[in-house]
C-alpha cells in the first residue's frame, strides 16, 4: 500500500500535478469552470445582439471597415482574415467561414454584407465548397454605410484582448437588421433561430409601429423572406404565433417548372433549411425502396445561372400529383422552426416580433441622442472659439503685437487670454491660425458663422428635448434605407388553403390480395388470380405457414416480434408475388433488431378491434387496437406489450368469443373475453386467468373451434382465475394446432 501510495505520488511530481489531492463539490466546479464557459458561449458567441450581429460578424466588418474597404477596391481574403485575427482570436479558418457566409457570393443573406469576387460556395450546395481565402476578394457592400455612420460617437468601444486596439461593443445599424439577416446560433442549454424578412417590410412596420404602437405587424410585415426563395405555405394563426411569441414554425417548399416537351421538372428554388444533394440523395432512396416508381432519373445541373435539380418522369405521369408525394417525401417541403432568442443587455430574452422592433427603436433612439450630443459639443465648441475670435477682430494689429512681443512661445497663449480677456481654448485657436488668414475678410466671415451656428445649436437642443424629433429622425432614416436599397421579395406566400397535399391512397391501387405469413418470418403478398393460377406454396426446409387472410392492396398490417415491438407496414409497400417464391423476409425488409422475431400478424382495419395477449405466467391482457394507431409515418413501437412474461400467443377479435388455455400441468381452460376488461395501455400485464402451481406455465391458447376439446362444458369458467379442469386421454394436445 505505501509502495503504491509512493509511485503515485512520484507518477504526479512528474507530470508536474500537486502531491495533495483536494476534493471539491461537484457544484463548486460547475460553478468555478463550467458556469464561465457556458456564459461565455452565451455572451460572446452563439447569441446575436439587437444589432443583428454575432460577435465574429462584428469584428470581422469592423475590420474591413478600418481597412478602408468600403469606398476602396476589393482586396485577398486572407489579407482581410489576417487582420480580423487581431480582435478574434479564434483562428483563420473559423473567420473565413464567418465571412464566407455573408458575401453576396455564399447567397445565405437576404442583404449580403460583403462583396465578392471568386468561389464562396452557395448555401443551397452541400457539396460546392469555396475557395481557400489566397483566391477570393472582398470589400463591403454599400449597404455597410448605414452600419458604420457616426460609429465613434454612437456606440461604446472597449479594449480587444491584449488591450492593443478597440473594437465597438455594437454596429449602430440604421435599420433592424436583427430581423432582416438570418440568423442561427447554438449555445450552452440554448439556441438562437432567426429567420429574415425583406429589408422594406422591415422598415415600413418600423416606421408604422413608431408612429402606431398598436399598429397590425400582419399588415406590412407579411412573412419571412430568405435569399433562396421558394414558398412559403401561409397559415395566418400560426404567422400571428410567431410574430406574438417568437417561437413556432412555418413550412417552406421548392417553386418548380414542368418541361413537357422533355418530359422532366425542373426545381429551382427550394426551402432554406435544405440542400439540393439531399433532395436528389432522398429521392434516390425512395426510388431505390419502390416507393418512388414516377421517376426514371433525377440529376443537379446547378452551374453559374442558378440552381436547377431535373426530374425526369416516367410515360403518362401526372407532374402535379407527382410533386405533392415528392413535397411530403422529401426535403423539397421542409420546416423552419424559429427561435427569436437575442441578448439585450447581455441577458438572452425570447421575444417576438413587436418586442424586437422596440427594444431596436429605444436602442436606436440612444445611438441617435448620443450622435446629436456628439454633435452639439462639437458645434458649441466651435462657437465657443469663433467668440473668441470675433473679440480678436476689434484689434487684428494688438493681437499681432502681443505674438510678436512675446519672447517666448509658451507665453503666447497666456498673453493673448490677458491682453483679449479670453479662455485658454480660444486663445489656443486665435494662436493657430495661419499668417496668410490674419485679415479682416477671414476674419469677418468666421464670425459671421456664429449666428448660424447658434440657430443649429437651438435646433439640436430642441431635438434633444423632443421624443417626436427624435422618433422623426429614425423614421426619416429608415425611408432613406427604403428608399436607397428597396428589394422585392424573394420567398412567394402560398395560403394553406390552396395547397394539396398529398393523399397516399389516392395514387395508391386497390385491389382483393392475400397475405402470407412463414414460421420463420417470409411474407408473401399474392392476387386472387395468381393464387388460382399457382401451384403449391414454397416454403424453405422446415418452415411453414403461420398465418393467412385476405385484405386490399390499400390497407395496413401490424407485425409483433418477441422484442415486445411492432412495426407497422403499408400492403402496398410488398410487391405483388407468386406462390412459387419465398417472399419477402420482414426482419431485413423492416430493418429489425439483430435476433428479433415476428410473432403475430394483423389486419388492423378500422383500428376498432382488440387483441387478446396470453402469457405464460396464467396472465391474458386485452388490449384496444386503436392504442397502436399513431398520426405520424412512424413504422416501429416500443413496448407493444408487457414484456414481465413470455409471451404465448395473440388474437384480435372484433367481437367477444370463447378461448383456450392449456397448461404444462396437462389442464385446460376455455373462458370468455368478455370477462377482459379493455385497456388502453399497450404495456398492461393483463389479469390472472389460469391458476398455475409453481414450475407449471401456460404452453398453447387457441380459439375454442381450434381445440381439440369435445366436452367444452367440463372445461369452460365463469369467473377468473381458474385452474381448468385436468385433460382426458382422448383430448390430449393435438401437435398440429397452431400456436396463433
Amino acid at each position: 500500500m505505501a509502495r503504491k501510495k509512493k509511485t503515485e505520488e512520484k507518477e504526479r511530481k512528474v507530470f508536474g500535478l500537486s502531491a495533495e489531492v483536494v476534493e471539491q463539490q461537484i457544484t463548486e466546479t460547475l460553478e468555478k469552470n463550467y458556469m464561465p464557459y457556458a456564459m461565455s458561449v452565451i455572451i460572446s458567441r452563439a447569441i446575436p445582439e439587437i444589432d443583428g450581429f454575432k460577435p465574429s460578424h462584428r469584428k470581422l466588418l469592423y475590420t474591413m471597415y478600418s481597412m478602408g474597404l468600403l469606398n476602396g477596391a476589393r482586396t485577398k481574403s486572407a489579407n482581410v482574415v489576417g487582420q480580423t485575427m487581431k480582435l478574434n482570436p479564434h483562428g483563420d479558418a473559423a473567420i473565413y467561414e464567418t465571412m464566407v457566409r455573408l458575401t453576396r457570393g455564399n447567397e445565405a443573406l437576404n442583404l449580403p454584407f460583403v462583396d465578392s469576387k471568386g468561389n464562396f460556395g452557395k448555401v443551397y450546395s452541400r457539396d460546392t465548397a469555396y475557395a481557400a481565402s489566397r483566391y477570393t476578394e472582398v470589400k463591403l457592400s454599400p449597404i455597410c454605410a448605414e452600419l458604420f455612420r457616426d460609429i465613434r460617437d454612437t456606440v461604446d468601444f472597449v479594449p480587444n484582448y491584449d488591450n492593443t486596439l478597440e473594437e465597438p461593443t455594437l454596429l449602430p445599424t440604421e435599420f433592424p437588421n436583427i430581423l432582416v439577416s438570418a440568423n442561427t446560433g447554438i449555445a450552452v442549454g440554448m439556441a438562437s433561430n432567426i429567420c429574415g424578412f425583406n429589408l422594406s417590410e422591415v422598415c415600413r412596420t418600423t416606421i408604422e409601429l413608431i408612429r402606431n404602437p398598436e399598429h397590425d405587424l400582419l399588415s406590412t410585415l407579411l412573412a419571412p423572406d430568405f435569399p433562396t426563395g421558394a414558398e412559403i405555405v401561409y397559415e395566418k394563426e400560426e404567422m400571428d404565433n410567431i410574430y406574438r411569441t417568437g417561437r413556432g414554425s412555418f413550412k417552406l417548399r421548392a417553386r418548380w417548372k414542368y418541361d413537357k416537351p422533355n418530359n422532366l421538372i425542373e426545381v429551382f428554388e427550394i426551402p432554406y433549411t435544405t440542400t439540393v444533394e439531399a433532395i436528389r440523395d432522398k429521392i434516390v432512396d425512395l426510388a431505390k425502396a419502390g416507393k418512388l416508381r414516377e421517376v426514371s432519373d433525377v440529376r443537379d445541373e446547378s452551374d453559374k445561372e442558378g440552381l436547377k435539380l431535373a426530374i425526369e418522369l416516367k410515360r403518362g405521369t401526372d407532374p402535379d400529383k407527382l410533386m405533392q408525394k415528392l413535397f411530403k417525401l422529401t426535403p423539397l417541403m421542409d420546416s423552419y422552426a424559429c427561435n427569436f432568442n437575442v441578448l439585450i443587455g447581455g441577458n438572452p430574452m425570447v421575444l417576438g416580433v413587436r418586442e424586437l422592433l422596440n427594444e431596436w427603436t429605444a436602442w436606436r433612439t440612444e445611438c441617435v441622442k448620443r450622435r446629436i450630443f456628439a454633435e452639439l459639443k462639437r458645434k458649441k465648441d466651435k462657437l465657443h472659439k469663433l467668440k473668441g475670435l470675433k473679440k480678436i477682430l476689434l484689434d487684428i494689429d494688438r493681437a499681432i503685437a502681443i505674438i510678436r512681443e512675446t519672447e517666448e512661445e509658451s507665453e503666447v497663449v497666456p498673453n493673448l487670454m490677458i491682453g483679449f480677456g479670453i479662455d485658454e481654448i480660444q486663445a489656443e485657436f486665435v494662436a493657430e491660425i495661419k499668417l496668410r488668414n490674419i485679415n479682416k475678410e477671414y476674419i469677418l466671415k468666421r464670425v459671421a458663422e456664429t449666428s448660424e451656428l447658434a440657430e443649429e445649436i437651438e435646433d439640436l437642443e430642441d431635438i434633444l428635448a423632443s421624443k417626436t424629433r427624435i422618433k422623426n429622425v429614425i423614421i426619416k432614416g429608415l425611408e432613406e434605407i427604403i428608399k436607397k436599397y428597396d428589394t422585392p421579395r424573394k420567398t412567394q406566400i402560398v395560403y394553406g388553403s390552396e395547397v394539396e397535399e398529398y393523399n397516399e391512397e389516392d395514387t395508391t391501387p386497390d385491389y382483393p390480395v392475400h397475405v402470407f405469413l412463414s414460421r420463420e418470418g417470409y411474407f408473401k403478398k399474392i392476387t386472387p388470380l395468381s393464387l388460382r393460377m399457382g401451384g403449391e406454396q414454397k416454403y424453405k426446409e422446415n418452415d411453414g405457414l403461420r398465418d393467412t387472410f385476405e385484405m386490399t392492396n390499400r390497407g395496413e398490417l401490424l407485425f409483433f416480434t418477441d422484442k415486445c415491438q411492432v412495426y407497422k407496414v403499408h400492403v402496398a409497400d410488398f410487391a405483388d408475388t407468386k406462390a412459387s417464391v419465398l417472399g419477402d423476409y420482414l426482419p431485413a425488409k423492416l430493418g429489425m433488431d439483430e435476433g428479433e422475431q415476428v410473432v403475430f400478424m394483423c389486419d388492423p382495419g378500422d383500428y376498432k378491434s382488440h387483441l387478446i395477449f396470453v402469457f405464460e405466467n396464467g396472465k391474458v391482457a386485452r388490449v384496444e387496437l386503436s392504442s397502436y394507431e399513431t398520426k405520424t409515418n412512424r413504422k416501429r413501437l416500443t413496448g407493444a406489450y408487457s414484456d414481465k412474461s413470455p409471451l404465448v400467443a395473440v388474437f384480435k377479435i372484433s367481437e367477444d368469443e370463447q378461448l383456450v388455455m392449456y397448461s404444462t400441468e396437462n389442464r385446460a381452460l376455455i373462458f370468455h373475453t368478455a370477462l377482459l376488461t379493455p385497456k388502453t395501455s399497450r404495456s398492461t400485464q393483463g389479469v390472472a386467468v389460469m391458476k398455475l402451481k409453481p414450475k407449471y406455465k401456460v404452453k398453447l391458447a387457441c380459439r375454442e373451434g381450434a381445440s381439440s376439446i369435445k366436452d367444452a362444458s367440463r372445461y369452460r369458467v365463469r369467473t377468473l382465475p381458474a385452474a381448468g379442469a385436468r385433460l382426458t386421454d382422448d383430448e390430449r394436445l393435438d401437435e398440429q394446432i397452431s400456436l396463433f
